[in-house]
């Protein structure tokens, strides 16, 4: 990494082109009241002396600081983190610097987060978080920042939104699951205080077998991989078979190594989907039956929708990813 000190500043610029600094400074921002024989003289400098100019000064002299704040849940999650990297790699290539401010599954939490992007005053924001609601959303658009919101359908003058669809194909899974043969009764697991997200899931989940007059069950777990493991032991002891349906891999990972920990055999008496599938759903013995939606793709698509909010040039203003379910090898359908 270049040295700080090493680096050329704008008062060296403005003292080998014989020109003030002010001048340079309206040459650096291609403001139109410079002399042409000026420009290209200061231009000659910039290139010659390898000048860069810094983004707080450019920031400071256009007014527009380029920069975005994200607002997400704990990036420790994959499906979270690969979200994160689609953002981030169109803002790299697009000239944006991100802020990041992660909250917990807390709607307080979520709240504060909005306050701060709001102070810091960024060019616009991107907000995934299961736990606001669209008053809380609309509260970032009554500050004019171009907002686009990620797992909500909000509208706004000054937002956009992206949606997700698993409950079309949890209905359909559900349903081909029997239809092919399926004699297992299925158990939706209740995380505590996971979002609307898999609130929506679990509500679709019931739905679905009360429409089609089948039995089902309701287990509550905590978000995490070694107590979920834990009970799952327990559980396996008495209960010899079912077919689980986890919120994420690592919970459906805990319930598939507790079944086989217990000498069960997935999926020939146990059978486990994954609602948010990521890369575990490959990694992990037997490999996870999942639902897929490309995170990094929503990532880059939220990020470009972004862009053109900002640049009041975004015509639709909602897009909507619907999950794929992918058969591997923890279900028999």
């Amino acid at each position: 990494m270049e040295n700080l000190k090493n680096r050329v500043t704008i008062y060296q610029v403005s003292k080998a082109s014989g020109y003030s600094i002010a001048t340079v400074s309206r040459v650096i921002s291609k403001k139109s009241n410079v002399a042409e024989e000026t420009r290209l003289k200061v231009e000659e400098t910039i290139k010659r002396l390898g000048y860069k100019p810094s983004a707080l000064a450019q920031a400071l002299a256009t007014n527009k600081s380029t920069n975005i704040g994200v607002v997400i849940p704990n990036a420790n999650y994959v499906y979270i983190a690969n979200m994160l990297n689609g953002i981030n790699e169109v803002a790299n290539k697009k000239g944006f610097v991100l802020t990041l401010f992660t909250t917990a599954h807390s709607r307080d939490e979520a709240l504060l987060a909005i306050e701060k992007v709001i102070t810091t005053h960024v060019d616009g924001a991107i907000i995934f978080d299961d736990e606001l609601d669209e008053e809380d959303v609309a509260k970032i658009n009554s500050y004019s920042v171009p907002t686009i919101v990620v797992n909500s359908n909000v509208s706004g003058e000054r937002v956009g939104s992206i949606i997700f669809s698993y409950r079309n194909v949890l209905e359909k899974t559900i349903k081909n699951y029997y239809e092919q043969g399926g004699k297992r009764e299925m158990t939706f697991i209740h995380v505590h205080d996971s979002g609307r997200l898999l609130t929506k899931c679990e509500k679709k989940f019931v739905e679905t077998h009360k429409e089609i007059g089948r039995p089902y069950h309701i287990i509550n777990c905590d978000d995490s991989y070694t107590r979920t493991y834990n009970d799952f032991v327990e559980h396996f002891k008495t209960n010899k078979n079912g077919y689980f349906i986890a919120y994420r891999d690592s919970i459906a990972a805990a319930i598939e190594n507790a079944a086989t920990d217990v000498g069960l055999k997935v999926p020939q008496d146990v059978e486990v989907l994954s609602l948010v599938g990521t890369k575990y759903a490959h990694i992990v013995r037997p490999t996870l039956s999942s639902m897929q939606i490309d995170m990094q793709e929503v990532g880059k698509r939220s990020m470009y929708m972004l862009i053109d909010l900002i640049n009041e040039s975004l015509e639709n203003k909602s897009y909507k990813f619907e999950a794929q379910f992918v058969k591997r090898n923890s279900t028999e359908y």
